[in-house]
């Protein structure tokens, strides 16, 4: 039976040891840490995805930018040739260069900043989901941690009654049975040991790859200070003025509206400005060109595209204040719910009872099976009280997701 207890000790002290051993030698450099700040800076630095979007969000804005640029000048050349002449008999040259009416460059640039700020609260959006994760996950090692305390604990307890039982059981005062159960009931304890071990390890290695393969250690075991709710409409407000996804749909709205005003423009005739420059045997003639087309067919339809495209932009911006609201208000719901749960536990006493109950048993006060009985509803219920904790935490994350 020791050999159960020792196993299960060994892995829950080394799990964590185990993962950091890993990840340093895999990368030379591992950041241990208790602050939950300095871990989703990290984060934000080396995340492999976020990094991804970055990229992706430079090459989107210079598309943009390069949608508003004067046409390439062109330049022909053309040679002549006659029957009464020897080789060469005149030339061509034309250069020119086209442009709009300067109100297009004017209202395009501004559609373009308003598509490339729509642009840049997409990115904060999903900065902010990524780590958001992130901070899910450091909540998750906590917990896993303060299960882990708790386990070991109800392991310590166990030993202490195995060794008292089997004393008694030397005595003539405690029976076989008696004694198996203790060990039974450590088998189990071992088998959770080493379930949440596993959760444990597996949550911190999910934090690992998130930090871009970066070793990172968060050996925190208490959750940050967390600002309370104090005024419901006031988080609800902050919320929907902070939600990037919101900001992100407003700029993309206004960017169509701007594009009908555009697309109004799109009448106005294009014109070309250059220079000619024409040789005959005898002598050359040099000359400006200027010339211009009217869109007579070519912008017919794309005013009512337009108004179509800000129709479905203001449609797409109204769903997301009513996602963005709904998800609020259901958060705040859920708050309130589980910090009533909370508060129908009272962990302190929980504690005390579970030390009067193995004095109890030890002076003989109580049975062994009674023990176990009262033992395991309170160990239940003290974990039901860290996944609360848990739940709490994770929640206000979500209510100020918008502050990462």
């Amino acid at each position: 039976m020791k050999r159960y207890i020792v196993i299960s000790a060994v892995f829950a002290a080394s799990a964590l040891t185990s993962y950091a051993g890993d990840n340093e030698a895999a990368t030379g450099n591992v950041l241990h840490t208790q602050d939950m700040e300095e871990v989703l800076f990290s984060v934000r630095a080396n995340n492999p995805e976020l990094l991804s979007i970055e990229k992706s969000l430079e090459a989107q804005i210079i598309a943009i930018k390069g949608e508003n640029m004067p046409e390439d000048p062109s330049v022909e050349y053309s040679s002549f040739y006659s029957s009464s002449v020897s080789g060469q008999s005149g030339s061509e040259l034309v250069v020119s260069q086209g442009f709009e009416f300067p109100t297009l460059y004017a209202a395009r640039h501004k559609r373009n900043e308003l598509s490339q700020e729509a642009l840049g609260k997409s990115f904060d959006n999903e900065r902010r989901r990524i780590l958001l994760d992130a901070k899910l996950l450091c909540h998750d090692i906590i917990m896993y941690r303060q299960i882990g305390e708790l386990l070991n604990m109800q392991s310590e307890i166990a030993e202490d009654l195995l060794a008292l039982y089997q004393q008694r059981l030397v005595a003539g005062d405690a029976s076989v049975l008696e004694v198996n159960k203790i060990k039974m009931e450590l088998m189990s304890v071992a088998t959770s040991v080493s379930e949440n071990n596993a959760a444990l390890d597996a949550a911190c290695r999910r934090l690992d790859a998130m930090n871009g393969g970066q070793g990172i250690v968060f050996d925190a075991d208490f959750y940050p200070l967390v600002e309370d709710v104090a005024d419901k409409e006031a988080a609800v407000a902050e919320y929907l003025s902070e939600d990037a996804s919101v900001a992100a749909a407003e700029n993309a709205a206004e960017a169509a509206r701007k594009d009908v005003s555009i697309s109004r423009q799109g009448w106005i005739p294009r014109f070309e400005v250059g220079y000619r420059r024409n040789t005959a045997i005898r002598e050359a003639e040099h000359g400006f060109l200027v010339g211009g087309s009217i869109p007579l067919f070519s912008n017919q339809r794309k005013v009512a595209m337009a108004k179509a495209r800000s129709a479905a932009a203001v449609s797409s911006l109204n769903a997301a204040r009513l996602q963005s609201e709904s998800e609020v208000r259901s958060l705040l719901n859920e708050i309130d719910q589980t910090r009533n749960a909370l508060d129908a536990y009272d962990e302190p006493l929980m504690r005390e009872t579970l030390d009067l109950l193995g004095q109890a048993v030890e002076g003989g006060e109580i049975s062994l099976i009674d023990y176990f009985v009262e033992a395991s509803s309170i160990y239940t219920n003290l974990t039901a009280c860290i996944t609360l904790k848990n739940g709490w935490h994770k929640l206000m994350a979500r209510l100020y997701k918008n502050r990462l």
